[in-house]
């Protein structure tokens, strides 16, 4: 008989782990969730290990379960077509984006190295002491989502969708229950052509003037689930976080890359 899956969680306590836990066991899958950032050494030779974390946590016990994470390139944002954006978006280095004397909405591309958000100009952002100067950093015009939508995807096609928020207030539905259904899944449709893992999540809106651009791409083993159907998310999570001798070649690419251990 196969060793089962297990599901690891971290130590922080969130709706959508709660959530993703008891779809697993559903499954009959083993979770487990850690109680400090070390692994145990009888969790080191599980079988078939999954996860759910955020970036930090991820990078820590990644590489003690064996676990490959998949995530969207630094620079696929940057790559869209502008019909898709809407905005021009750059990446570049955080050193870089010091400079800029406009203001901008600035983001480190996979993780939460700091804040994402409007910058007045450059001088704002943290300095060489907080955020060393070769990271990247996404560099974005401004503008307004009226409202925003989570879409896990699963092969290039939507698994599971839910509206998160509303003129930048949070206000969760079902994708099915929102009337701009068939207009999000238009937008996802058109991401199809676009370089992305097998497993991911992308935020999609409508702007205040009534056109549809993508927000951002996450990574799902990392991402919360709003009202998204929890054992559909629990699909493209164990996609997206799964032993890495079990990483297709397609995906190969898009595996984050592990950090160094000092």
């Amino acid at each position: 008989m196969a060793t089962p899956r297990t599901l690891f969680l971290s130590p922080r306590v969130t709706a959508t782990g709660q959530a993703l836990a008891a779809a697993a066991r559903g499954r009959g899958l083993r979770v487990e969730t850690y109680a400090t950032w070390r692994t145990p050494d009888d969790w080191r030779a599980l079988a078939g290990a999954g996860l759910y974390a955020g970036p930090l946590f991820a990078d820590a016990v990644g590489r003690d379960l064996g676990i490959g994470l998949l995530e969207a390139a630094p620079g696929w944002l940057a790559t869209l077509p502008y019909e898709l954006t809407l905005r021009d978006v750059e990446l570049t280095t955080i050193r870089a984006a010091r400079a800029l004397r406009r203001p901008a909405f600035v983001k480190p591309p996979n993780d939460k190295s700091f804040p994402a958000r409007v910058y007045p100009d450059g001088s704002r952002l943290p300095g060489p002491d907080a955020v060393d100067d070769t990271t990247p950093v996404l560099v974005s015009d401004i503008v307004a989502f009226d409202v925003e939508y989570r879409l896990f995807l699963l092969d290039g096609a939507v698994h599971t969708a839910s509206r998160y928020a509303r003129r930048g207030a949070l206000d969760v539905a079902p994708l099915h229950d929102d009337p701009w259904h068939a207009e999000v899944l238009d937008l996802a449709a058109r991401l199809a052509p676009t370089e992305l893992p097998s497993a991911i999540v992308v935020d999609v809106g409508r702007l205040t003037d009534g056109s549809w651009a993508v927000v951002e791409a996450n990574a799902a083993w990392a991402s919360g689930h709003y009202a998204c159907e929890p054992g559909r998310v629990l699909d493209v999570v164990l996609r997206a976080a799964l032993p890495v001798d079990c990483v297709g070649h397609r995906d190969a690419r898009f595996l984050r890359a592990s950090p160094h251990r000092v």
